[in-house]
């Protein structure tokens, strides 16, 4: 049996998980010995980036793969399934935790806490054969992972996401979303973004706290004021040409149910940790995914005229780079590349807050 002790430790760890945004979509039960019930949840309610869910499955499946870890670290082992009663917007996870006598620690134990978001520019020293290697083999045997390294391959990269970008600030939904996403003022944040790990200069980064405080300011700028152009160059342009490659993570077959999502999610954290492991940082690149996503299900981004149309040209793109049948199964897309650590992170809620009774009553 496992004591509450270890179980305990183990989620210390594990909250370290991603989710979009810093949302953190689970709480934990630790119901007696050696179980623990995983309580997810999603945003899709609240978040337009959430899709269906999908962003905050990847991100249960995160965590489910953190678990692992940790609990390797420990001296244990770890299994899961899907309470079959669960429904997408809230599923319960079992994790059924085990002593392993002897097992040793997965290698990419180290490195879960220390996994951070590398918002700016990075150099641009081409990965080595063993990176590539040790990076495509992190996806695993269901996904695998597309480079795209040289500068013409980064510049068609920075192209698609100049326009994702402008897609993304004048969208009013999403406006809702940055608005309240960002910590202004801080260096770290519980359960947000800190303003300093944004990826914008201290001018920038004024300006958008005074512009983002109602949508007719934010919109204003955009249409008389270039309002658009210096957050797409310092977060999306800059950044997507400063790196050693941008990663698009494949599911070999396309995703169609939520355990496909969460198992996208492992394949994610396997990468992220690695690409630590190797001493490379990365950064997520979600929007396009997701909006390819509402164009592959006809669905609307916005009331806004002109932006599903932007959407499905946007989708088009990514079809054309990847190929029908790659885009298809995209899942994931990020960048990687050396650099100094960033100086400023979202940090996490402290475990105390994430806990629940039985009824899923939060624990204070």
């Amino acid at each position: 049996m496992v004591d509450r002790d270890t179980l305990t430790r183990m989620l210390e760890l594990a909250r370290w998980a991603p989710s979009g945004d810093n949302t953190q979509p689970w709480r934990f039960e630790i119901v007696d010995e050696g179980l623990v019930l995983i309580h997810g949840f999603d945003t899709r309610d609240q978040v337009v980036y959430d899709f269906e869910g999908h962003a905050s499955q990847i991100a249960h499946g995160a965590l489910l793969e953190t678990l692992r870890i940790a609990a390797s670290g420990l001296g244990c082992a770890t299994s899961w399934r899907l309470r079959p009663e669960s429904s997408d917007r809230q599923p319960v996870f079992e994790l059924h935790v085990s002593r392993a006598p002897g097992g040793a620690a997965d290698p990419l134990f180290p490195y879960i806490e220390r996994r951070v978001v590398q918002r700016r520019p990075m150099r641009t020293t081409p990965l080595t054969p063993e990176q590539r290697r040790a990076l495509a083999a992190a996806a695993g045997e269901s996904h695998e992972v597309r480079f795209f390294e040289s500068f013409a391959e980064r510049v068609t990269v920075a192209r698609l996401l100049w326009d994702n970008a402008y897609i993304r600030l004048t969208c009013p939904e999403a406006f809702e979303v940055h608005r309240e996403v960002i910590e202004w003022g801080a260096r770290y944040s519980t359960d947000r973004i800190p303003e300093q790990a944004v990826g914008v200069d201290p001018l920038t980064a004024r300006l958008m706290r005074w512009v983002m405080q109602s949508w007719g300011r934010v919109d204003f700028f955009n249409k008389y004021l270039m309002g658009t152009v210096a957050p797409r160059i310092q977060l999306d342009v800059l950044p997507a040409l400063g790196c050693a490659a941008h990663l698009f993570v494949v599911a070999r077959r396309p995703p169609s149910s939520m355990l496909d999502y969460v198992e996208a999610g492992i394949a994610m954290q396997r990468v992220w940790l690695t690409a630590h492991a190797l001493g490379l940082h990365l950064q997520p690149e979600m929007t396009p995914v997701i909006f390819k996503w509402y164009a592959t299900a006809s669905r609307s981004l916005s009331v806004k005229p002109g932006i599903d149309d932007r959407v499905r040209l946007l989708s088009g793109r990514l079809a054309a780079l990847l190929g029908n049948d790659a885009a298809s199964g995209l899942v994931v897309m990020c960048r990687v590349g050396s650099s100094a650590p960033p100086a400023s992170r979202s940090t996490r809620k402290a475990l105390a807050d994430l806990m629940t009774n039985r009824s899923g009553t939060e624990l204070r």
